[in-house]
């Protein structure tokens, strides 16, 4: 008697772990979807900016997180699989795949998290170099671009403010023909509406560029970060059900 209630306590256990197993493919699969998503949509909004930047640490954790995301794709369906038919060979490689992308999402938010902190330092050295040399220069035209956004988007003039591009090789060169500053920095874009920085027609924002560019960094690194951390913590549990099936399905002697 006391055998058939042992059997059937072992039964009742392996059946919840089967669907605490469940439910955490469906949470998994929800947060391998928020961290591809946030991958992506990293890259396609910020793609212009990231030009502007000196080190590719911002683009390198929004390529982990798109990797991240679609291991969870192939692992959840794999997690599913293995549930469903109660193999020893397939809860030992689901386990594998929970470790690898946890690793990976974990690499992800640390170098978010390292990067936000040299962030500021970064673009102060950088920026400012990077756009008076390189603006409307020729094979430079990427970063003509980025910097126009920039300018538009956050309403600003120069990294500093709009004195920095008195500075410049475009400003000093015969193609500015008489701007004070790039045409991009007029609060209504015309032609050669750069030649006059009065502040009623351009934009004189106190910190310039870079504080409105490191902001808007500094958040997204903050969501890059606690998205692969957050996700990352979420697979431990997953980790810990499928140990502990796996040990009730070895004890079982069918």
């Amino acid at each position: 008697m006391s055998t058939a209630c042992k059997d059937d306590q072992d039964d009742w256990l392996t059946v919840c772990l089967k669907y605490l197993l469940f439910v955490f493919n469906f949470f998994f699969w929800a947060g391998g979807a928020a961290v591809l998503g946030v991958g992506v949509w990293t890259l396609v909004e910020k793609s212009d900016y990231l030009s502007l930047l000196a080190s590719s640490t911002f683009a390198v954790s929004a390529y982990i997180l798109i990797l991240a995301g679609s291991l969870v794709v192939v692992t959840g369906f794999l997690g599913c699989c293995a549930v469903i038919r109660e193999q020893r060979s397939c809860l030992s490689t689901y386990f594998f795949c929970l470790l690898l992308v946890f690793l990976i999402e974990l690499v992800a938010g640390v170098l978010a998290y390292v990067y936000y902190h040299r962030l500021s330092e970064e673009l102060k050295q950088h920026l400012n170099q990077t756009m008076t040399d390189n603006y409307a220069q020729p094979g430079k035209e990427g970063i003509t671009l980025a910097v126009d956004r920039l300018q538009q988007d956050f309403k600003c003039c120069g990294s500093n403010n709009s004195h920095d591009w008195m500075t410049s090789v475009y400003i000093s060169s015969n193609l500015a023909e008489g701007r004070l500053v790039p045409d991009s920095c007029c609060k209504t874009i015309t032609p050669y509406c750069g030649k006059r920085d009065h502040p009623s027609n351009i934009y004189k924002v106190e910190g310039g560029c870079i504080t409105k560019l490191e902001q808007f960094l500094a958040d997204h690194l903050l969501v890059i970060g606690a998205v692969g951390i957050g996700v990352a913590c979420l697979q431990v549990c997953g980790m810990v059900f499928t140990s502990c099936l796996y040990r009730r399905i070895k004890m079982d002697p069918y």
